[in-house]
């Protein structure tokens, strides 16, 4: 009789630090504290990539990309009617520019989670 393929194990909680470097650990044949070298070096990596000085793109190959997009300031505005209450009137503070980081999935990515 032929055996059935094994399903994968079904994940219920996020897997922690410590629980992701044992499985690539576990995977590459590599030490636990070589994993953790490595995570921390591509952490460094991607900090360098998105700093002010940096090219403000990362690219993790297959899987996603991070971008720091600079956000402008924002006027002040006064006597804006207000959407929820007809008649009624607010103020808006002004807001100062700001950098955000944007991560998306890439094809690799998000053709793994269709499947």
């Amino acid at each position: 009789m032929a055996k059935k393929a094994e399903k994968a194990p079904v994940v219920v909680k996020p897997l922690t630090k410590s629980e992701i470097q044992n499985n690539i650990a576990e995977s590459t044949g590599l030490t636990k504290k070589d994993v953790a070298r490595v995570l921390d070096a591509l952490a460094d990596e991607i900090r360098k990539s998105v700093a002010p000085k940096g090219v403000g793109v990362f690219v993790l190959p297959g899987l996603l990309k991070i971008e720091k997009k600079a956000v402008p300031a924002k006027k002040a505005q006064k006597n804006v009617e207000n959407p929820f209450k007809k008649g009624e009137f607010r103020d808006i503070p002004a807001k100062p520019a700001s950098s955000k980081i944007k991560i998306r999935p890439l094809k690799g990515l998000k053709d793994s989670c269709t499947k």
